[in-house]
């Protein structure tokens, strides 16, 4: 893992790079908690090299990057980390609600817009979910298509397939969740 912080426009923002199956990560933490999980592309490279690259260990990064290992072993279901969502009111309700869709099952977009109270507003949920700055964590993959399709996902679909795959796989029977 590497380890970077900086303080920019007022916000002191660290953060660290880790291997996983489904690529390079880059997280990113406040003094709040965790505030971005990037797949390895260029905006990625941008989020680093803005930060900069002085060392300090985080607390909160060290712990989310335990916990994303343990995701990614089958091991763990659900993430116990301080999060730092910034956006729109609309968006911070979109991922919030991300957070209660159990491990190992999907909704559509359609469920989940109706789930925020707002049924009508399936494409700002397909456009809230696109701008989920946590993803993994913030179960974005966990939304598909009305058909039962894998749609749009930072990662690329088949990391959203791998995800599915795996919480399907480790998902235990009659519902019950594990840590």
């Amino acid at each position: 893992m590497r380890e970077s912080v900086s303080a920019r426009d007022g916000i002191e923002r660290s953060y660290i790079t880790m291997k996983s199956p489904v690529g390079t990560l880059t997280l990113v933490a406040t003094k709040i908690g965790l505030s971005e999980l990037w797949f390895d592309k260029p905006a990625a490279t941008e989020v680093r090299r803005a930060i900069g690259r002085s060392s300090p260990r985080n607390p909160v990064l060290a712990d989310s990057a335990r916990q994303l290992r343990e995701y990614f072993t089958g091991t763990r279901s659900r993430f116990e980390i301080a999060l730092d969502l910034s956006g729109t009111e609309f968006q911070r309700r979109a991922w919030l609600a991300l957070l209660e869709i159990p491990f190992g099952e999907t909704r559509t977009y359609a469920e989940h817009a109706s789930r925020i109270g707002r049924p009508r507003a399936v494409r700002a949920v397909g456009a809230a979910n696109g701008r989920n700055p946590i993803a993994i964590i913030v179960p974005c993959h966990r939304l598909i298509g009305s058909d039962g399709t894998l749609t749009g996902f930072g990662g690329g679909l088949p990391a959203k397939a791998w995800l599915l795959a795996l919480e399907r796989k480790a998902a235990p029977a009659g519902g019950s969740v594990f840590l």
